[in-house]
């Protein structure tokens, strides 16, 4: 999420709004209702307030608008995105994560989104489109992090979860976050997009160490607040930082992504936390 200051033409979807029915722990029937806003370069999504839920450049609808969009992505430095690779992401938004690791990736995406009026957004203004690789899936991702049925499935989840009210994670207890841990399998890692300048930030960050075995590094915070955790689970990852500042190369010619400003700035945050260990990164 981040602030968005210049609307320019703004379009409310109420023409579908009696369609969906609202059910208990459900989108907001009038606040959680997605609107676009547009300017030369960008179009964004928006709920009933000043907060942009997600962007898409007009003329790269597949790269990534926001920093922290990006950094929720610094698990490539970590992790490959090959077609026997399974991620899941809880919140569709603008669809900025779904495109990207649809044109990037050829790994399987499961998309978690609880309203309907978003979908249709999404795949109405911004060019998300289902493959039989990439599915949207429509639940309440507090419920399905605890279905049985994808238990130990994944070896990536990026979640964004937030409503208009733009105060902090939609889900943030310490049974979700458990759940997050438990839809993962071996050697896989989590990413949780967060408010480092909002009260909720520590009651998350303490609920995500403790699903993660306290296996947890941090960007610091961007400009429009954001602060992106990266969670590890399963198998010990050791990396030399020679390693990783060669990944980080390649990574940024294939997925047009700052790599290494963030292998950078990672090492740097994680050099007191005994993370960084002479020329290795074991986490």
């Amino acid at each position: 999420m981040s602030l968005l200051t210049d609307f320019l033409f703004k379009f409310k979807l109420t023409d579908i709004l009696n369609n969906v029915m609202m059910k208990k722990h459900a989108p907001h029937p009038e606040f959680d209702v997605p609107m676009l806003a547009e300017d030369d370069e960008c179009r964004y999504l928006h709920f009933d307030s000043p907060w942009a839920q997600g962007a898409m450049s007009l003329s790269e609808p597949n790269s990534l608008v926001f920093e922290y969009t990006k950094q929720m992505c610094a698990w490539l430095l970590f992790q490959e995105a090959t077609n026997n690779k399974a991620i899941a992401l809880l919140g569709l938004g603008a669809g900025s994560h779904f495109r990207f690791l649809q044109h990037y990736t050829e790994a399987m995406i499961s998309c978690v989104e609880w309203s309907e009026l978003v979908i249709m957004c999404a795949q109405d203004h911004f060019h998300v489109e289902e493959t039989e690789r990439c599915q949207i899936i429509q639940s309440n991702a507090e419920t399905w992090v605890h279905d049985v049925d994808v238990q130990g499935q994944y070896d990536v989840l990026m979640v964004d979860l937030y409503d208009y009210t733009a105060e902090g994670p939609v889900c943030s207890s310490k049974k979700f976050y458990k759940g997050c841990a438990n839809v993962l399998g071996k050697s896989s890692i989590a990413t949780f997009n967060l408010f480092g300048h909002h009260p909720s930030f520590a009651k998350n960050l303490t609920n995500i160490r403790a699903a993660f075995d306290n296996r947890v590094i941090m960007f610091p915070e961007t400009e429009d607040g954001n602060r992106i955790v990266l969670a590890f689970k399963g198998l010990v990852l050791e990396r030399t930082v020679s390693e990783l500042k060669a990944r980080a190369k390649q990574l940024e010619a294939d997925y047009a992504l700052p790599a290494p400003k963030f292998l950078e700035v990672l090492l740097k945050e994680q050099a007191n936390q005994h993370i960084v260990q002479m020329d290795k990164v074991i986490i």
